[in-house]
């Protein structure tokens, strides 16, 4: 079961994440962004990839948050508790 809400948190996240980086890098070319008043000596393909990546990991935040307050089955034994699925 933990292999399966892993795979239920993650590959949700990961079709948003993939959206979300296409919408965000098709506004912002890499060359414009700054960090504290610095350009990164990056490739433009490495921040592609950095930014995936943590749009990743706050997309799958968003997906563990809606999998952890997901009411559980109920079974006869506990009729109108209110479990998670972790």
């Amino acid at each position: 079961m933990k292999y399966r809400l892993f795979i239920w948190i993650m590959w949700p996240s990961f079709l948003v994440a993939g959206m979300a980086e296409g919408l965000l890098f098709s506004m912002v070319h890499p060359s414009e962004l700054m960090f504290f008043g610095h350009h990164p000596d990056i490739s433009d393909e490495g921040i592609y990839t950095i930014g995936f990546f943590i749009i990743w990991v706050f997309c799958s935040f968003s997906s563990a948050l809606t999998a952890y307050i997901l009411p559980g089955i109920d079974t006869e034994s506990e009729k109108g508790s209110d479990r998670g699925l972790i």
